[in-house]
């Protein structure tokens, strides 16, 4: 007898706590039990395939590659490049790749097709085809910050580097537009006369595609804007780094002119057939030399 209990009261006792040991087992039995049902319920909605979840996940590309392509040029720089885009990307999206073809960041970019192209817009909705032309302009960081050279010892440079070259007039790129002869509703010129700019637009000129062209002075906004058949750019003043000259041989009382819209010659726009007698006024207005009418 132990504490006045006797051994089969002690062995009842004992039997107690041992059963009462057991139980955590049975119910550690029963949870493993539970969670082997539970995996196999998953395996078999699954199709016995566990790796099904993994195979639902897209690389990311996959939608892209199934949309509808276009093949574009981009031109920049005189440099072509092949983009293939998704036809409902907006223009915002094709100034990313662009940048990711020349380096050329969004928010420096110009992008012109049959206009200045809308970033909201898809590609889709402004037209664009297999084929067609991008044109991009402008400048990287880089030549921002490489240019910082004011206008005067910009237009010293010029100077000193046309008086190195054959007449401009004679050279074949600009002879091709020249040999067109003067065009016909071309404005009078007075050799050797100095004028202040007229009031109305001049007009009847070429440019460098031998397209018809038109400059017209907005003084109160500071911009030239330069005018075709197809659309009108209007360009700040403060942004022309240059501007060169030089009479048409044989008709001296006309001038071929270039504005430069960037930091090298590569930027000019040509303009034919400038009468002579603005000339001065031009240049003059569009590098800061204003005139007070």
């Amino acid at each position: 007898m132990v504490n006045g209990l006797g051994e089969d009261e002690l062995a009842e006792s004992e039997g107690i706590t041992m059963e009462t040991e057991d139980q955590p087992k049975e119910a550690e039995s029963l949870c493993e039990s539970a969670e082997k049902d539970a995996s196999e319920d998953t395996c078999q909605s699954d199709g016995g395939n566990p790796s099904t979840q993994d195979s639902n996940i897209s690389n990311g590309g996959d939608a892209e590659d199934k949309q509808e392509m276009v093949d574009l040029k981009i031109i920049w720089n005189k440099i072509k490049y092949d983009l293939k885009i998704p036809v409902d990307s907006t223009g915002a999206r094709l100034k990313e790749r662009i940048h990711s073809l020349t380096g050329l960041p969004p928010a420096m970019q110009k992008v012109m097709y049959k206009g200045l192209l809308p970033e909201d817009k898809t590609l889709r909705e402004i037209k664009i085809t297999n084929g067609a032309k991008i044109m991009v302009v402008g400048s990287t960081i880089n030549d921002v910050l490489a240019v910082n050279t004011p206008k005067e010892v910009i237009q010293q440079e010029v100077k000193a580097e046309e008086n190195k070259k054959e007449p401009l007039c004679r050279q074949k790129q600009h002879r091709k537009v020249l040999d067109k002869g003067k065009p016909d509703d071309i404005m009078s010129a007075v050799k050797g006369a100095k004028e202040r700019l007229p009031t109305v637009p001049l007009s009847g000129m070429y440019n460098k595609s031998g397209g018809k062209v038109r400059l017209t002075f907005k003084l109160e906004q500071d911009q030239l804007w330069i005018g075709t058949k197809e659309r009108t750019e209007k360009v700040p003043m403060g942004s022309i780094k240059n501007v060169v000259t030089e009479p048409i041989e044989g008709y001296e009382d006309y001038h071929m002119m270039a504005f430069q819209l960037g930091p090298t010659e590569a930027s000019q726009y040509w303009v034919y057939w400038v009468p002579a007698q603005f000339v001065d006024a031009i240049k003059d207005t569009v590098l800061g030399k204003w005139q007070y009418f």
